[in-house]
């Protein structure tokens, strides 16, 4: 008798980390190919020709459709069709996903066509997690160091300067260092006001871009070396090389540790652009719609969770400068000084404790909410009064009021933005509170005035949802090329305002650009 065959070598792949069970009892005949990963796998011959299941005293070795992200390895599997592999999901793909997937997909209803802008999709998600835990950082890390906080005063802290590093309208804040895994930290002291705490309220917000976050909290006496300004007595004057005999004792006061340290508040950031706005009105123009959305992203996570901003005004609105780009990255605008700072909500209530009854009368109901501190629903007014002392234009309650009719101080047209900021405040500042666009409207047109579609689209062709749906599915594809380009380079790195541009094209759809283009170009 001819001596059989050799056997056929084994070949492992690097995403093989065991050799499977039973492969050495395969048949030399059996020349259909295998996959060379544990993400794909093909049935067993007794499936694939429509036999039953393997008996019981048999062991069931035979490969399984590939684990999803939520099941482990010792959990049982079965097959959903004995006939054909489950395909893939579009979330899951990568260069390296197994042709025979691919093959599966492209066999799909859908098509090419649906499977690119599917990866699309899913390839923003996967970068806008990315860029946001970049920004705010890695969520685990900053539960370790609240715990390391716990209980912790003045004593561990180390601090870094004795004067305010900024001071917004209802809290003084402090720059203070704190070793953490072999490294110091920098931390802001947050010293509230007389009368303007709102911790109850700030320590369960959860964590967002927008909202400050507090790490932890004590209650102490002040160091004697800390300055707060406008208060009586010692540390008003600032520190001295000559101490008195008898030292006044310094307050006991409640302290909250943030994570953010800022630079300034939105209101000093205004007073000083002023000169910025008249010789560069495009560059200063975009980065208030920026501002303005980054507010309106964090008064609707507030919403979400039946919270409101304390005071909405430029002097309780936190500015925290970005980390700086490389020198290689540093384009226009940041030699013009204007590179994008964090915009942090800082003072909160409950939205039961200051609801003021409804007015009867929509012009009551338009005074009040702006004299008012803040109410929920006068939200929307305040945002309106924001964008005209972002552009510099009187606004005052007495300027307003001052007016008989609907008419509102006017903007001047400086940039490609005047005319949309104008007509968001316009519709922000409605005397109809039931013509006045939401909070969630508004951060809709700022993002649709910063990166489109523009009016010029339909110049050409009828607005339609397929021209919008379109326009969207090319601005993704050509998004994701910017970030390809951007980022090749080994010093580049992403910011937040490709964080927020990211954030706009993965959620927004063309119904919703319908809509928005709708009120924004009427």
């Amino acid at each position: 008798d001819p001596l059989p065959p050799p056997l056929p070598k084994k070949q492992l792949q690097r995403a093989e980390s065991l050799p499977e069970p039973g492969s050495s009892h395969r048949c030399y005949g059996d020349a259909e190919p295998r996959a060379g990963s544990i993400l794909y796998s093909v049935p067993p011959a007794h499936l694939r020709h429509g036999e039953g299941a393997p008996p019981r005293d048999r062991p069931s070795w035979a490969p399984k459709k590939p684990l999803t992200k939520s099941q482990s390895l010792g959990e049982p599997l079965a097959w959903s069709s004995p006939q054909k592999a489950p395909s893939p999901s579009l979330k899951e793909l990568t260069f390296g996903t197994a042709d025979g997937e691919l093959g599966q997909l492209l066999e799909s209803p859908a098509g090419v066509c649906g499977v690119v802008l599917g990866c699309q999709e899913a390839a923003l998600a996967r970068l806008s997690a990315h860029m946001q835990e970049k920004l705010v950082g890695p969520e685990e890390r900053q539960q370790l160091l609240e715990a390391e906080l716990s209980g912790k005063r003045w004593a561990a802290l180390a601090v870094l300067d004795p004067r305010p590093c900024c001071q917004s309208g209802d809290a003084w804040y402090f720059r203070v260092g704190f070793t953490f895994e072999h490294s110091q930290l920098q931390l802001a002291a947050k010293v509230p006001k007389p009368c303007c705490s709102s911790l109850a309220v700030q320590s369960s917000l959860g964590t967002h871009s927008s909202i400050q976050r507090l790490l932890g909290r004590f209650t102490d006496r002040l160091p004697r070396e800390l300055v707060l300004p406008g208060i009586p007595g010692k540390q008003s004057q600032g520190p001295s090389r000559e101490e008195p005999a008898c030292p006044t004792p310094q307050p006991v006061l409640q302290v909250l540790l943030c994570a953010e340290v800022p630079q300034q508040t939105l209101a000093d950031f205004v007073k000083g652009s002023y000169t910025l706005h008249r010789t560069s009105p495009g560059h200063y123009e975009r980065l208030g719609c920026l501002l303005l959305l980054q507010l309106c992203m964090g008064l609707e996570h507030l919403r979400g969770q039946n919270v409101a901003q304390g005071d909405l005004c430029p002097e309780n609105l936190l500015l925290v400068q970005c980390p700086c780009p490389p020198q290689s990255q540093q384009g226009q605008k940041e030699l013009l000084g204007l590179s994008l700072p964090r915009l942090l909500i800082s003072s909160f209530f409950k939205v039961q404790e200051k609801q003021r009854p409804c007015s009867s009368s929509q012009e009551q109901d338009w005074s009040q909410g702006l004299a008012a501190p803040s109410p929920p629903a006068a939200a929307e007014l305040n945002v309106g009064r924001l964008i005209y002392q972002i552009l510099h234009v009187d606004i005052s309650l007495e300027n307003i009021l001052g007016f008989g009719s609907k008419r509102l101080p006017e903007i001047p047209s400086l940039s490609i933005y005047s005319a949309g900021l104008k007509r968001l405040a316009t519709l922000l500042l409605h005397r109809d509170p039931h013509q006045r666009v939401s909070i969630e409207q508004a951060r809709g047109i700022l993002q649709l005035l910063l990166w489109g579609p523009r009016q010029e689209l339909f110049a050409r062709s009828r607005k339609s949802l397929a021209l919008l749906r379109s326009w969207l599915e090319v601005k993704r594809a050509l998004l994701l090329l910017r970030f390809a380009e951007s980022w090749a380079g080994a010093s580049a790195s992403p910011g937040l305002e490709e964080w927020l541009c990211c954030q706009y094209f993965q959620g927004v759809t063309e119904h919703t650009l319908y809509q928005l283009t709708q009120v924004l170009y009427a």
